[in-house]
């Protein structure tokens, strides 16, 4: 019997607005797929592209960053910053051949629990229909070592 793709996602969650919002969701027992790998950031802004980067070398089968709304940033421009590199990083995806769509940027406020739910299970299944990532062994490493 041929196992069923549970893709894995990697997701960088600002602190004060979208990891309070995956909390939020958690605390109200929102349903949704248990693919996400949350990372706490102090701010999306802090998302270099190597980490999206480094995050698909290991074997992330998507990878989604998630702050504050525009105008709402604790940092001030966190989010404007997050917004510029995410435009790059969806251009280095397809210099190297990663498909796009299994990148995306979000905005998430605390009070938007059940939005977070959502965005995670619409985000898991256009990953699943895109299926693995395929990941040349000889240039990256293992990705059980992101499990």
């Amino acid at each position: 019997m041929p196992s069923r793709f549970e893709p894995i996602i990697i997701g960088f969650l600002c602190n004060w607005c979208s990891y309070t919002g995956a909390d939020l969701a958690g605390v109200a027992r929102l349903q949704y797929p248990p693919n996400l790998r949350p990372i706490r950031v102090m701010c999306t802004g802090m998302v270099h592209p190597d980490l999206v980067m480094e995050a698909f070398s290991q074997g992330a089968d998507g990878v989604m960053i998630m702050g504050c709304h525009p105008g709402e940033c604790h940092y001030l421009e966190g989010n404007t910053k997050a917004a510029v590199r995410a435009k790059v990083i969806s251009v280095i995806l397809q210099d190297i051949g990663v498909d796009p769509n299994r990148f995306e940027l979000k905005w998430i406020s605390s009070a938007e629990g059940s939005v977070f739910a959502q965005l995670i299970t619409d985000f898991t299944m256009r990953i699943k229909k895109l299926g693995p990532h395929k990941v040349k062994s000889c240039e990256y490493r293992d990705r059980e070592t992101i499990r």
